[in-house]
């Protein structure tokens, strides 16, 4: 992928209208936003509209015909499908316009890639990328139908092609990054044990890409995140952040919670990445409350809401109670901020503004079903003095011959936890 400052490529969007799509040619602007991230510069657009795409060329053998002329008139030096190609699809394509051929997966993966900067991010995205070329493996390039003799590779045949060579190359690899993830899994499994064994809630960030998830973040950090919290990597570009970071955010009267920033979604997000990123989005599904981000200022938010929606419900998150944060409302409106309900507001994360409204339906949805409780707790049994005074809200405390008198709200575990040192 080429560097800031190198010239970009010259790349011509192609796609299907099957009129069955929620806005197609949103879904066409969207694809020219993800070439950009890739630092590639759109010099045109071709599009069809068919009933369904054609299996030989995706768009129909005439229409093919002419992106060659196209492209080659304006010289082009890529073309990007919006619709994921099959193999067969893929070949074809380059056999009759004679240059590079990306998809819409594909080029999602290339961004993926470029944005991976820890180990398991890079794992994740180099298992998604070998899953997408292992079956079109088959004419990516003219030196696969080359035989393979002589390579040096183990249990190959004396006259093994090339092609069986790298696939063979691709499914050990795969092999290698499975169970690397999965050590990776286990590690980040026993770390959110770790977390969960703390009791403190789990608030997840999710929405689509660029809404401003890591900047609500950050502004929480900023305000009431501990002072070795550091901010994470928010960006004006597509895909940002790929690792889910967690941080301790600490609010008034004790209110405390872990806060997760996880990878944005995307409209025809491929599904190989759903599945290579499990571990990472597992965060989501073990989130006690979701804060779904939303930029209201894009005009087709209300289709990256469902997107969203849609996503969280395929990874069985559907049951999670959820704040919608329509984000930069500075942008499209004068009377922010503004609570609707219990769990929609509208504010603007770059510049602070309706944090005060927000961590209030926060610690509603978190803590309103903590309820006031009066312990006795011994003056032996210090740990659990400890652990209330540390974990429940609004502590108040008194010293008596007995022990420790301690009022405060609790959740219904610390509730039925410590019932034998309930007081009337």
């Amino acid at each position: 992928m080429a560097e800031s400052g190198i010239e970009k490529e010259r790349v011509i969007l192609a796609g299907v209208d099957l009129g069955d799509d929620m806005d197609f040619d949103q879904s066409m602007k969207e694809l020219s936003g993800l070439a950009d991230a890739c630092y590639m510069e759109t010099v045109g657009v071709l599009t069809q509209k068919m009933d369904r795409p054609d299996k030989t060329f995706c768009l129909g053998r005439g229409k093919a015909e002419e992106l060659k002329e196209f492209a080659e008139r304006i010289e082009a030096d890529m073309i990007l499908f919006d619709h994921t190609l099959t193999p067969s699809q893929l070949r074809n394509l380059q056999q009759i316009i004679g240059k590079p051929i990306m998809d819409r997966t594909a080029l999602i993966l290339e961004i993926f890639a470029s944005r991976a900067r820890t180990r398991e991010a890079r794992l994740q995205v180099e298992t998604a990328r070998l899953q997408y070329l292992l079956p079109r493996l088959v004419g990516m390039h003219a030196a696969l139908s080359r035989q393979g003799g002589g390579s040096g590779l183990a249990n190959k045949g004396a006259g093994e092609k090339k092609l069986e060579l790298d696939r063979r190359r691709i499914e050990d690899r795969l092999a290698r990054l499975r169970r690397e993830l999965d050590d990776v899994a286990q590690e980040r499994d026993t770390q959110r044990k770790r977390r969960q064994a703390s009791s403190l809630p789990l608030v997840a960030l999710a929405g689509y890409t660029n809404a401003g998830k890591s900047t609500l973040m950050n502004c929480l950090l900023e305000q009431f995140g501990q002072e070795e919290s550091r901010p994470v990597l928010a960006e004006d570009k597509l895909f940002a952040t790929l690792e889910t970071t967690v941080r301790k955010i600490e609010l008034p009267d004790n209110c405390r919670f872990l806060l997760s920033d996880t990878v944005g979604f995307i409209h025809k997000l491929p599904t190989g990445l759903v599945k290579a990123f499990r571990s990472t989005l597992e965060e989501i599904r073990q989130a006690d409350l979701i804060l779904h981000v939303i930029d209201y200022a894009d005009e087709n938010y209300r289709n990256q809401t469902e997107v969203t929606r849609q996503t969280l419900a395929e990874l069985g998150c559907s049951h999670i109670p959820v704040i919608y944060v329509m984000n930069k409302a500075d942008l499209c409106m004068e009377d922010f901020p503004k609570v609707q309900g219990d769990n929609r507001i509208y504010m603007a994360a770059g510049k602070g503004i309706g944090l005060r409204e927000l961590t209030r339906l926060i610690v509603d949805q978190l803590f309103g079903s903590y309820r006031r409780t009066d312990f006795l707790i011994p003056y032996e049994q210090g740990q659990i003095m400890s652990y209330l005074l540390e974990h429940t809200l609004s502590c108040q405390t008194q010293y008596t011959e007995q022990g420790v008198r301690i009022s405060a709200l609790c959740s219904k575990a610390d509730y039925d936890r410590y019932q034998k040192y309930r007081i009337e």
